[in-house]
């Protein structure tokens, strides 16, 4: 949003994003859920080439259901909602009340945190680093998306993306991928760059910037890194939002994590509009992501200078 002379179809337009961002996560989550953990051979046998939202897999999911991925990315919405101007311990007080809720699919890394948090959210990450022996991996990249859609600042996106990944991810590999991530998604919002240019800009000067240029050679795995490739390679060679997640979930692997984070940045450029009604439809928590999409908007608006 540039200013408040914007007109009513820009005003749209960031509606349109907003809610596809959201919706994309979920989409990506529910759809990538039933073929988590599987190899593209497993998943040809049992689904041939997986296209609906049919629940299932590992976690035994209704359909339309989604996973941590879209529920720790609410959780960071609200929290932000909460106290835009410092929101770690709102996000961090949502975390615990949905880790108390007893989520079945909670990566090891956040479950560590969550577990033995005394009061000192980067403090639990350092010891939770210490004790795994290592804590790069995807779960703060899946959720950090809500900081670019709040927030019209750079500067203020830039730091509530590194703050809630370094609460429970302590490895700067994950605090740099959620940067960069946003900043693809920043441009977006602002109207500066399709996806393709916000892309290359937002690597420009990193490791993944060399990534661009050939197919991934690693697998689906968790590994913030690894994550991170596969969805720019989806995001860069795919011509919808459907075929952004439908490619992330009959990868398998972490299919859940990759499509919901390429989903989110689908979303965002192709817009609410860009996903397919019935994948939208199906998603079981429609009315919540709809709410918080509109309070995204208005909090957006609020910050925005001359508001």
């Amino acid at each position: 949003m540039k200013d408040n002379g914007e007109t009513e179809a820009e005003k749209m337009e960031l509606a349109e994003r907003i809610r596809g961002g959201l919706y994309g996560v979920a989409v990506g989550d529910a759809l990538g859920g039933t073929t988590e953990f599987m190899s593209p051979r497993e998943i040809a046998a049992r689904h041939g080439y997986l296209t609906e939202i049919v629940g299932g897999g590992v976690w035994r999911l209704e359909p339309g259901e989604v996973t941590n991925d879209t529920m720790m990315t609410l959780c960071v919405a609200d929290g932000i909602l909460a106290a835009p101007d410092d929101p770690k311990e709102a996000i961090g007080e949502r975390f615990l009340r949905w880790y108390a809720s007893g989520p079945e699919d909670v990566g090891n890394i956040i479950r560590t945190v969550l577990a033995t948090y005394e009061g000192d959210w980067f403090q639990a990450a350092m010891l939770a680093d210490l004790d795994l022996g290592q804590s790069a991996g995807n779960g703060s990249l899946m959720r950090c998306l809500p900081a670019a859609l709040c927030y019209p600042a750079w500067a203020d996106v830039s730091r509530v993306s590194r703050m809630q990944s370094k609460m429970t991810h302590y490895d700067e590999l994950c605090n740099e991928a959620c940067e960069i991530y946003n900043r693809i998604a920043f441009a977006m919002l602002d109207g500066e760059a399709p996806l393709r240019e916000a892309v290359g800009a937002a690597v420009a000067g990193t490791p993944y910037e060399a990534m661009l240029s050939s197919n991934p050679d690693c697998e689906t795995s968790g590994y913030v890194v690894h994550t991170f490739r596969w969805v720019l390679h989806l995001l860069l060679t795919s011509n919808s939002f459907e075929e952004v997640v439908q490619r992330a979930a009959n990868q398998g692997g972490d299919s859940d994590t990759i499509g919901a984070i390429a989903g989110g940045l689908a979303g965002v450029h192709w817009g609410f509009a860009g996903i397919p009604e019935r994948y939208a439809a199906g998603i079981l928590i429609r009315e919540r992501l709809d709410a918080t999409s509109e309070r995204i908007l208005a909090l957006r608006r609020s910050l925005a200078p001359g508001a």
